[in-house]
């Protein structure tokens, strides 16, 4: 019995923060934990250097095979689950907009989920096959709205109401008071916008950062993970908009903003049904995100971009990077406190690399703009969308 409480007594002692350690006449005190709401280990700096991404890439590298190892395990640690259940879309309401007609659709984004969607689909003549956006929302500590974000929501129900309402201050706030999507569905594409997994129809009342972390940890007991779940119904929302019958599937992207950017980004690399992408304010090494007062660092959005150990075979711009040659717009800004502006210049430096090892240099645009905060203003999202037509056209 007194062994017991002694060995439970030094257990104790170990696992504290301070600790005390007593070796011959020395008495050392070991601070493990250098801020609590963080959570970072004293020895984090060497936990980084262990960091050497075993599949990322190295100068010198065949593109090709490259891509094939990388998009392989890309594709295994991201997608945990293959999924072909037939989408079976229902149009539930239409209202008709400048220049086109906005649809609420609901389709099966997978075996367990059907969701509700908006569908804005140009004026055009019979059988038209026009260019397509599949919109990514952000994350934003918000998920009372999410696909009215990055659309414009309709307005005659009470619910719908409260959401145009919130809708409105978010693109005031991000947008220039515009809607991305409804932008680009007057510029003649067709424009899907769907919940992520948590958010708005798909969210319940009082779900919040803290219950996200939940869900996370109950994801990840179950073999999967929240930032899997989305990135699977990621692409199949890109199967879906390409399997369109208005939509030329040639011509499909993704546009994402924040998370979304993030979201971008990764469905450019691993879904074959994205032909270009447009990432705004979401890239950088996952080294130089690990840094006092990053996002990632405080489980707040971190859980819905947290794929388990991929870190050990490829960093952030790795995964980008997978999507060469396909085309590629990169929007950052040097007042973006999500992205600390030296890791989006080291995640551009190695994109660079991977795109001209690919010959394909030309796709892939980086820009760093000054005074841009984490935003989409009217001015990013016109040059934006004017490289789009021009990529396609």
């Amino acid at each position: 019995m007194r062994n017991r409480i002694i060995a439970t007594a030094l257990a104790v002692a170990v696992l504290s923060v301070p600790s005390l350690f007593a070796k011959g006449d020395e008495t050392y005190v070991t601070q493990e934990i250098n801020a609590p709401d963080r959570c970072l280990p004293t020895f984090y700096e060497a936990l980084k250097a262990r960091m050497t991404f075993s599949l990322g890439w190295k100068d010198g590298a065949d593109p090709a095979a490259w891509k094939k190892a990388g998009l392989e395990k890309a594709r295994e640690l991201i997608i945990q689950n293959e999924d072909d259940t037939p989408f079976d879309m229902v149009v539930i309401d239409r209202e008709k907009r400048d220049g086109y007609t906005a649809q609420k659709v609901v389709f099966n984004i997978s075996k367990e989920s059907r969701v509700l969607a908006y569908l804005l689909v140009p004026n055009g003549k019979k059988n038209q096959k026009f260019p397509a956006a599949l919109m990514l929302h952000d994350h934003g500590s918000n998920f009372r709205i999410g696909k009215e974000k990055m659309v414009r929501p309709f307005g005659k129900t009470d619910q719908d109401k409260e959401r145009l309402k919130l809708a409105q201050d978010w693109a005031k706030t991000y947008f220039s008071e515009q809607f991305p999507g409804d932008v680009l569905a007057k510029r003649g594409y067709v424009v899907l916008s769907f919940d992520a997994f948590g958010w708005s129809d798909r969210s319940v009342k009082g779900f919040s950062t803290n219950s996200q972390q939940s869900l996370a940890s109950n994801l990840f007991n179950m073999g999967t993970s929240f930032a899997g779940i989305i990135a699977q119904e990621d692409c199949r929302a890109a199967k879906f908009l390409a399997s369109l019958p208005e939509v030329d599937p040639a011509k499909v992207a993704c546009v994402g903003f924040s998370m979304g950017g993030f979201r971008a980004w990764q469905l450019a690399a691993i879904s074959d049904d994205i032909s270009v992408g447009i990432s705004v304010c979401w890239i950088g090494t996952m080294k130089d995100h690990i840094v006092a007062d990053d996002g990632q660092l405080k489980g707040n959005s971190a859980f819905s971009m947290l794929h388990p150990t991929i870190a050990k075979y490829l960093d952030y711009p790795d995964v980008a990077g997978l999507a060469a040659p396909k085309a590629m717009y990169f929007i950052s800004g040097d007042r973006d406190a999500v992205n600390p502006v030296e890791g989006t210049n080291n995640a551009y430096a190695k994109m660079r690399k991977i795109w001209q090892a690919n010959g394909a240099d030309d796709k892939l645009v980086t820009t760093m703009n000054a005074g841009l905060t984490h935003s989409f203003p009217e001015e990013q999202q016109k040059l934006a969308f004017d490289w789009l037509d021009t990529v396609f056209k």
